[in-house]
């Protein structure tokens, strides 16, 4: 059974529905089968009689068909369909069945054959693809015999996915059919109003929905369409300000040979669509076009009204204005508030005009193009939304911790444009450390993205407790546990030590990260698993590695490496190879630059590959050489700050950075009087040379000095001022066991 039914269900309903003839439509059907649902499949389609009997022949589709080593043999190109058979039998019934009962047997052997040999056990599902009113054919799919059987909720899926490929399939066969004619039977009407409005709905946004209005209707039902929309669209319940103004979205008329014969000589083009009409056209309070607009119905060009209207809207000088009576229809585009558009259908002088019952059809393709651009634009301004919510919740920037160089990625999903809730974060820790995070809420929804944020804020709580990685796992699965029952997430967190040369790696359900080494190996490091947050009572576990200098670390969501196309594994797999493929560009002395990394990364994409959002974190580990670390420890003693004052003043000499020492010496001891004054145990001092000067005083006193200004009578108070005045950056860290005050100077003193 696939881990998320639903989310698979309705991606795949969408590329099928999206799909185009029913070749294509059976290839997607394939596309989004294999392998997650089913090791292989193929597709048998027969005629499509209009009475809606089953066919009585099934020919094996021209998609490959790819078994997986499911089936020893190929299937037969054709087979017959015997009328009083158990496949004819089993088309009526119309329900995916799997192997056991004898009928379904016995329907596999007359479509099959006896040689194909097949898994035992129930890894084969006989799928009629019934259409509501036609058999259009029938799908295997196939499991290997090393694989699980299929449970009844594989079964509903592959029903359910059959049921939207006869609909493609049917809809296929019903748009090749001949245009309708003038006096077409109200059934045939209705057929052709049922397979149009299914192609305007498939629309995702608002150009797809118009271009499928323009494909129902030409050359079927007119043959020329031109498609206004109010510019700009409004959303919701936003009433819109200033005169309304319609813009041409699209236009389609007929092609090919004879077209100049109707329509002007410059609009016949196979290159474009274009027709000889006002690209916008502003509706006038009381004129003849709002007029017409404001009665919502379709109406004939027959009148002077409704003719001014026409003129209104595609320009008084149009060669379209000719085209009126009974040969033009103007249709209103209301949605559920307001009017945001109109549609012109156009039929060619020598063609019977249109019939009074064709302003019901005209009427039927407004309707649900004037809903689905409605929906089209609240979810493009949810899509923003949610966008922007996502983004407002990650990093504005990265830090710059010392021995350590960042580049992040973030892309939210192509397809389904929902918010989801992968995050990334990078924060410094006290001694120079940096704590590495990448997570990924379960879900795409508002309310994912709220828990992202919710974890996100968390995490750099504890963060800043220096708490270890297993126990800020195990906090943050408190913490969603108190946000809900059903609110999980994977986390990896990782804490990187510069001088050390080492990661300490806790996880939690997520995909493990990958280090590149410096002479190009990429390797999947082995990390404890973990539980999902969320899951409660689940002890989580840490494991301290190497990290050589000149190495990347890469941490990812699973939204880069797992898709309908492959699953995790092989993405991962993939992901190493195209890190050491990448690092191989520049050579083994030379690690590739990191900004340049994350693009090659995110091209392993493909066009299937975006249902989820991803999140990318890089770290190039540079580390702090044993040489450029200083550090003592020192008792709280009256001659600690002279101590202190005469070490920093040797450590620098050492570096060369004597320009250094007066402005080190001095904050050095303001900041080592102040914990002497508090202290009962050990002081640390550290000094780490690197691009700056960074000193670090660490004590066992929790609480954070404060900055303020002295008074002329105070004795104390005046340490931290002169660090603040002084220091090119300064800042406190509490820690478990106390606190560290540090300082960085840079060239100059200062």
């Amino acid at each position: 059974m696939l881990p998320d039914p639903q989310r698979f269900l309705a991606v795949a309903g969408r590329r099928i529905a999206r799909a185009e003839g029913a070749a294509q439509v059976v290839r997607e059907l394939y596309r989004v089968t294999v392998p997650d649902l089913a090791d292989g499949m193929f597709v048998y389609l027969g005629d499509h009689p209009p009475d809606g009997s089953e066919p009585e022949r099934l020919e094996l589709d021209g998609v490959t068909a790819e078994l997986g080593g499911a089936m020893g043999g190929s299937p037969p190109r054709s087979r017959p369909v015997a009328p009083d058979g158990a496949l004819a039998a089993l088309l009526r019934c119309g329900r995916t069945r799997g192997r056991g009962p004898d009928d379904v047997d016995d329907a596999l052997s007359e479509l099959l054959g006896t040689a194909p040999r097949l898994p035992q056990g129930n890894r084969v599902l006989l799928a009629p693809l019934r259409a509501p009113d036609a058999v259009v054919g029938v799908a295997v799919f196939l499991r290997r015999p090393d694989r699980e059987d299929f449970v009844d909720d594989d079964i509903a899926l592959a029903d359910a996915l059959s049921a939207q490929t006869a609909l493609g399939v049917r809809e296929d066969a019903l748009a090749a059919a001949p245009p309708l004619a003038p006096k077409a039977p109200d059934e045939d009407r209705l057929r052709y109003v049922g397979a149009a409005t299914r192609r305007i709905a498939r629309g995702f946004d608002t150009d797809e929905i118009v271009l499928g209005l323009c494909r129902a209707a030409v050359p079927t039902y007119s043959d020329a369409a031109l498609v206004y929309l109010r510019d700009p669209l409004p959303v919701g319940d936003e009433r819109p300000n200033g005169p309304a103004v319609l813009r041409l979205r699209r236009t389609d008329r007929l092609k090919g040979p004879g077209a100049e014969l109707v329509w002007p000589v410059e609009t016949v083009d196979d290159e474009q669509d274009y027709l000889d009409a006002s690209d916008w056209s502003e509706v006038v309070p009381g004129g003849a076009l709002a007029e017409v607009l404001r009665g919502v119905r379709p109406v004939f060009a027959d009148t002077p009204p409704t003719r001014a209207a026409l003129g209104e809207l595609v320009g008084a000088d149009s060669a379209l204005n000719d085209w009126v009576g009974s040969h033009a229809i103007l249709a209103p585009l209301r949605g559920r508030r307001r009017v945001t558009g109109a549609v012109v259908f156009l039929r060619r002088p020598e063609r019977p005009a249109f019939e009074p019952a064709d302003l019901l059809v005209a009427a039927q393709l407004a309707t649900h193009t004037a809903l689905g651009v409605d929906k089209a634009v609240l979810y493009s301004r949810e899509a923003f939304i949610a966008d922007r919510l996502q983004r407002a919740m990650l990093p504005q920037t990265l830090p710059r911790p010392t021995g350590v160089r960042l580049a992040s990625r973030y892309l939210p999903a192509a397809e389904t444009a929902r918010v989801g809730g992968d995050w990334y974060d990078a924060i410094p820790l006290p001694g120079s450390r940096v704590a590495l995070v990448v997570g990924d809420v379960m879900g795409h929804s508002m309310t994912s993205a709220a828990v992202m944020g919710q974890l996100r804020t968390t995490a750099l709580t504890l963060a800043g407790l220096d708490l270890p990685p297993q126990e800020v796992l195990h906090h943050l699965d408190e913490q969603a546990q108190r946000l809900g029952t059903d609110r999980m997430a994977t986390c990896l967190y990782i804490v990187y030590d510069p001088v050390s040369h080492r990661i300490t790696v806790a996880n939690a359900g997520h995909p493990p990260p990958i280090l590149l080494h410096p002479g190009g190996k990429a390797e999947v490091l082995t990390v404890p698993p973990g539980a999902p947050i969320g899951v409660g009572g689940i002890d989580f576990e840490a494991v301290e590695l190497d990290a050589p200098t000149g190495a990347t670390l890469l941490l990812y969501t699973d939204g880069l490496v797992e898709s309908r196309l492959r699953d995790v594994w092989t993405g991962i797999e993939q992901l190493r190879e195209k890190l050491a493929a990448t690092a191989q560009l520049t050579g083994p002395d030379r690690p590739p630059p990191l900004e340049a990394l994350c693009d090659e990364v995110l091209d392993m994409l493909g066009p299937g590959d975006r249902d989820d959002d991803i999140a990318l974190l890089a770290a190039r580990f540079d580390g702090i050489a044993p040489s450029d670390v200083a550090y003592w420890s020192l008792e709280p003693e009256v001659g600690a700050p002279g101590r202190a004052r005469r070490l920093t003043r040797q450590a620098l000499a050492g570096w060369g950075l004597e320009d250094l020492t007066d402005t080190a010496e001095l904050l050095v001891s303001e900041i080592v009087t102040n914990a002497v004054r508090h202290a009962s145990r050990p002081i640390s001092l550290r000094l780490l040379h690197t691009d700056v000067l960074r000193c670090e005083v660490g004590d066992d006193v929790p609480q954070l000095p404060r900055l303020r200004q002295a008074k002329a009578t105070d004795e104390h108070g005046r340490g931290l001022y002169l660090v603040h005045r002084l220091a090119r950056r300064w800042g406190t860290t509490r820690l478990g066991t106390g606190k560290i005050v540090w300082f960085e100077l840079g060239g100059g003193g200062g």
